[in-house]
């Protein structure tokens, strides 16, 4: 058989609901605080998600702006060749120029030096002419003035 129960009295229903009262009341602050640990965990992990997707996009978007960077850069380096084979070019073309202009230079010195030594030669040539034909006139003059004197000195002996 089963215990007989004995009737309930107010005090032991007051007893029972306070103690149901507080059993509910601990399984819900129970259930509370299972409720705020997983929300707790779950904000930690979304924080830890949205750290890791945001060094992600950054990583993605410094990638991004490194390409585009270089792709500029690429641009700028094709330009400054460009232009440097331009001036170079140039330059190059100046010193066929010069080249040019010293040959010809050149040239005319040459062709200067050489009139200049022909001209030295010619002077040269008529001062030797000049000085053969004084010399040839101090000759004569010396055997006049020689003669001259010799007969001056003859006549002087006879007389």
């Amino acid at each position: 058989m089963p215990p007989q129960r004995r009737p309930q009295t107010a005090e032991d229903g007051f007893l029972q609901q306070q103690s149901q009262a507080l059993a509910e009341e601990e399984g819900a602050t129970l259930k509370q605080e299972i409720l705020t640990r997983f929300l707790k965990e779950k904000l930690a992990r979304e924080k830890r998600n949205s750290t890791l997707n945001l060094r992600k996009l950054g990583t993605q978007w410094r990638e991004v702006l490194r390409e585009i960077k270089v792709k500029d850069l690429r641009q700028d380096v094709e330009i400054l060749s460009q232009t440097f084979a331009r001036v170079m070019d140039c330059k190059d073309s100046v010193i066929e120029t010069l080249v040019r202009d010293l040959e010809e230079a050149e040239e005319q010195h040459a062709r200067a030096l050489r009139s200049h030594v022909d001209s030295m030669d010619r002077l040269l040539q008529l001062h030797r002419s000049r000085l053969a034909c004084l010399e040839e006139g101090y000759s004569t003059q010396l055997e006049a003035l020689v003669a001259e004197f010799e007969a001056e000195r003859y006549r002087r002996g006879q007389g």
